[in-house]
């Protein structure tokens, strides 16, 4: 059953909303199709079990194509580019799956924190609503888009946008760095060629 972990309570990596956000990029990152990521229920296991998901950890056939759905609709938060779009998407979602938000310790098996899920929620439910709950905590805290979608051609990955400076468009320096590399040699590979008579 999903919801054991907090969502913004203590958990394993702590107890930030950072945390739980961290938390939807990497379940994004195992459950959309991309470069170099798989897709399969083992490593979406291996990361509920990093952020501290009780075991037994069981996910279904079902419960997993339910997750890859609400993946679709997170995804395109993490794609809005900026605050508004981002707060348009992140309020659309919470109206159509949040119940109102309530504190729980999951009868003292946890310390309290706040879910927006039903109780015993569907995997998908749990996933889609603490997501946009953390993410709506650092629209509100930054201003700013809470996340986004690696603008490197061979990544894409999604990552949470936490810093107080400009709006990252990678997921990490390497996949900066390498598109930048890959973007000069590709004008210099141009200039090169129309230099030649």
């Amino acid at each position: 059953m999903a919801g054991q972990e907090p969502v913004l309570g203590r958990g394993v990596l702590g107890s930030s909303v950072h945390d739980a956000a961290q938390r939807a990029a990497d379940l994004l990152a195992v459950l959309l199709p991309g470069p170099g990521r798989p897709a399969g229920r083992a490593e979406l296991i291996a990361v509920l079990r990093k952020y501290g998901e009780p075991e037994p950890v069981e996910i279904s056939a079902a419960d997993l194509a339910d997750l890859r759905q609400a993946a679709l609709g997170l995804r395109e938060v993490f794609a809005a580019g900026d605050a508004g779009t981002a707060a348009d998407r992140l309020n659309g979602l919470l109206a159509s799956r949040a119940h109102p938000p309530r504190l729980t310790s999951h009868d003292g098996t946890s310390g309290w924190h706040v879910h927006v899920d039903g109780d015993d929620a569907p995997w998908a439910d749990w996933f889609l609503t603490s997501s946009c709950l953390a993410l709506a905590v650092l629209l509100a805290e930054r201003q700013a888009a809470p996340a986004g979608m690696c603008a490197a051609p061979s990544c894409g990955r999604p990552f949470v946008n936490v810093g107080r400076g400009a709006v990252r468009r990678y997921c990490s320096a390497a996949c900066g760095t390498r598109d930048r590399v890959a973007r000069h040699r590709a004008i210099q590979a141009g200039t090169s060629e129309t230099a030649v008579p």
